[in-house]
């Protein structure tokens, strides 16, 4: 007899294509049989061991979170609520060109320095791995949700060419070049940049692109954050766009928003741009979360020249007086490229989370808030916590719209991603709310989407970009990664003053056919693991 029936369920499968009701059938980690109006019809009703009364649910294919910043996360508490109660059964890793494979130990612990905003320093993390394949491998061990991984361009170059701003040499590029080649070998999906990141963003186009041919030819896709999404933004996704052509490598453009008072109800003119490239026969995807808000490290912001040479000179320049007047003219006068081409508004620049003990004071607060209650300038408060922070201070930045949030949603490319970053003391609420945000607000509120519209572009048109042939969808035989919400009341319990509070309407998860939320609590079910695609090398 099989494992379980799911029974009178409302079945959104995926595609897009109108609900039905069915019972559905598990057994083995997959979908079995799908039963399509089996009480009206009168037939003979499948049985299992387990019956699930699904009436009044919604059953759809797990979420898949196209945007992920779990690589430690996973490690640390394998128990992953944030992202399972949301519905998330897959995430993609190694996002923004910095992730921690491969490396050696000199880079390991450049990225660790680097990146400690997003994911903590790391030292409650047994860094046993150096390989892409090492890191999947210890994903393996047993994680609450899936996970598929992404090479990241800017750790490679560290690896290979280090922290300064030069072109690589041939050398270093047919390195390069082998190390992207091996990671997709082992596993990788893909390759990620982070270009306004250091070191990622030294590279040139010609480099970036002789990469993305071999991530081309293992049928993999380039996933790069591209040089701006303030000023100048219209032309970095076109840049982007152009790059992809001449590496013909499938191009999925990481948190594509339109941020900045530059870009206010610019996103036609970036839908534009797309529709012409898919046109011309493109092959693009992209993510997006709903919200207007960003989220990444206060050391980003920082001119690139600043963060050249690595984590220690940085805060060299730092605590040089000359040159932290150099750093402060540029972000306030003239707009570095760390903060997009637009001069810094301190009034938008929250500091979410810190790394050290007794800094807790800025958090929840602008830096201008903190600038006026310390009686300096924003600068001077925002360099002070930078040097006692060793770079790690996490910041959100209020810089979009919601004009553009909505529009870029509705495109027929469009996937989900939360961009999540679940450190700090007040982490920006997309990471433990964006899917049901978007089935709560934007499809049962506002009705930006209809309700098998909006799955399909978390779950379906994903796995199809992830080139996953048994997920994403509903269907006999497809990995059972499923959700049972409630259409009336599936919505984000996190706030920007509460980011931690658990979504609503979400009663049932099931990761390869086991229950990771069961009555909407969390199991001790590790049922996720390393999703590697077998590489296509030709």
């Amino acid at each position: 007899m099989e494992d379980l029936v799911i029974r009178d369920a409302d079945v959104v499968d995926g595609t897009g294509a109108d609900s039905y009701r069915a019972d559905v059938v598990v057994d083995g980690g997959r979908i079995v049989s799908i039963v399509k109006e089996a009480a009206a019809a009168g037939c003979q009703r499948p049985k299992a061991v387990r019956e699930l009364d699904a009436e009044g649910l919604v059953l759809s294919p797990g979420f898949i979170d196209m945007h992920a910043h779990s690589d430690l996360a996973l490690l640390r508490d394998p128990d992953h609520s944030a992202k399972a109660a949301q519905g998330v059964t897959l995430e993609v890793l190694g996002q923004d060109g910095l992730s921690y494979a491969p490396v050696d130990d000199r880079t390991l612990d450049g990225v660790r320095r680097s990146i400690a905003g997003w994911n903590g320093s790391g030292e409650d993390i047994d860094f046993d791995w150096r390989s892409v394949g090492e890191y999947l491998d210890r994903l393996d061990r047993g994680i609450a949700v899936n996970a598929a991984y992404l090479i990241p361009q800017g750790t490679v170059r560290a690896l290979v060419v280090g922290w300064d701003d030069r072109e690589a040499t041939p050398a270093e590029l047919d390195r390069m070049r082998q190390l992207v080649a091996e990671g997709l070998e082992q596993g990788a999906v893909g390759m990620s940049s982070g270009l306004t990141y250091t070191p990622g963003m030294y590279a040139k186009n010609a480099e970036l692109t002789e990469l993305c041919r071999v991530v081309a030819s293992y049928g993999g896709y380039y996933c790069p954050h591209h040089r701006s999404y303030g000023a100048g933004a219209l032309e970095a996704y076109a840049e982007m766009v152009e790059l992809s052509r001449r590496a013909g490598c499938p191009l999925h453009l990481a948190h594509a928003t339109m941020n900045f008072g530059v870009n206010e109800g610019r996103a036609p003119e970036l839908l534009t741009l797309l529709d012409e490239a898919l046109a011309a026969g493109a092959d693009l995807t992209l993510d997006t979360y709903p919200y207007t808000a960003g989220c990444t490290t206060l050391v980003a912001l920082l001119p690139s020249w600043a963060s050249e040479g690595g984590p220690e000179e940085t805060l060299r320049r730092l605590t040089d007086d000359g040159t932290a007047e150099r750093i402060r003219h540029e972000l306030e006068a003239v707009g570095s490229d760390g903060c997009h081409g637009v001069p810094v508004d301190w009034d938008t620049i929250e500091i979410s989370g810190v790394g050290g003990a007794g800094l807790g004071e800025y958090v929840g607060r602008t830096v201008r808030e903190s600038a006026a209650l310390r009686g300096e300038a924003p600068w001077a408060t925002a360099r002070r916590l930078l040097v006692e922070d060793r770079l790690a201070p996490a910041i959100l930045q209020h810089v979009g719209h919601e004009e553009n949030v909505r529009a870029i949603m509705r495109h027929r490319v469009h996937t989900g991603g939360s961009d999540g970053i679940l450190r700090g003391t007040k982490p920006h609420p997309r990471a433990y709310g964006t899917f049901p945000r978007y089935l709560g607000r934007y499809v049962r509120e506002l009705g930006v989407l209809s309700l098998e519209e909006c799955v399909a572009h978390l779950t379906g048109r994903p796995a199809a970009r992830l080139r996953l042939p048994d997920r994403g969808l509903v269907r006999e035989g497809h990995r059972a990664d499923l959700v049972l919400f409630d259409p009336r009341t599936v919505a984000a319990g996190s706030t920007y003053d509460a980011p931690r509070t658990p979504p609503t309407g979400i009663p049932y998860v099931l990761v390869d056919g086991r229950f990771v939320i069961e009555d909407g609590r969390r199991t001790d079910v590790l049922a996720g693991r390393a999703v590697r695609r077998s590489p296509v090398a030709g």
